[in-house]
């Protein structure tokens, strides 16, 4: 069946299977496909099905939404279009569409010429070994250090986590196997790290960092 893979910075985050005629994407729980993010509206494009193929529509988002860079209305879908909403990336992969072929994956035949032993022949490949498991992802915290929540704390226990105020300054911390990052998402300035902007790229975050956003300081936290 088609999917969308979801990623962000390009970090894969999880897999939709595409199924029924219509499929919402917002901000809201409602949603079909929910993400959870300022910039995302509460309903902000939808997935219509067309006796297979699939289209997104724009639900008059406040951000609207992008197809390959380019923003749209409403666009049929083709394999590997990549939608845009917010900084988060919803790429389309069609039913059937094919996989890499895996020249391991085909029975070989051996001819033997005469004057040939089996024993002068290469060894066979060893047969390789289970894929690891996923590795797990990392704990932690946040505590505010100023404002009328001072003292508070905020498990980081999801994959991604928005703070700021909408308008103001958002930024977003996303949970990764090598760690936390904090991305710049909305505002005129960038969210500071230990007194220097962050810039627009993901920063690393290391423990004991003083994260400032919106005029709200908060210290990040690792067991």
């Amino acid at each position: 069946m088609p999917k969308l893979i979801m990623s962000l910075d390009g970090a894969e985050l999880r897999e939709f299977t595409l199924s029924g005629s219509r499929m919402t994407i917002g901000r809201k729980p409602h949603n079909d496909i929910q993400i959870e993010n300022l910039a995302v509206s509460g309903e902000h494009a939808a997935l219509h099905s067309i006796q297979g193929e699939y289209y997104v529509e724009d639900l008059k988002s406040t951000n609207g939404t992008l197809v390959n860079g380019s923003p749209i209305e409403k666009h049929f879908l083709k394999h590997n279009d990549e939608i845009e909403i917010g900084k988060f990336r919803l790429r389309y992969v069609a039913e059937g569409a094919a996989a890499p072929v895996d020249s391991g994956s085909f029975d070989r035949t051996m001819v033997l010429r005469p004057g040939i032993k089996p024993a002068d022949l290469p060894p066979p490949p060893p047969p390789q070994a289970a894929p690891a498991p996923a590795p797990a992802l990392p704990s932690g915290r946040i505590s505010v250090l100023n404002g009328s929540n001072a003292g508070r704390e905020l498990e980081l226990n999801k994959n991604l986590v928005t703070l700021g105020k909408p308008g103001v300054q958002v930024a977003v911390i996303s949970r990764r196997p090598q760690g936390f990052f904090l991305t710049h998402v909305e505002g005129a300035s960038f969210p500071q790290v230990n007194g220097a902007a962050i810039g627009s790229q993901p920063h690393p975050l290391q423990p004991g960092d003083v994260i400032e956003l919106a005029g709200v300081q908060m210290r990040f936290q690792q067991p």
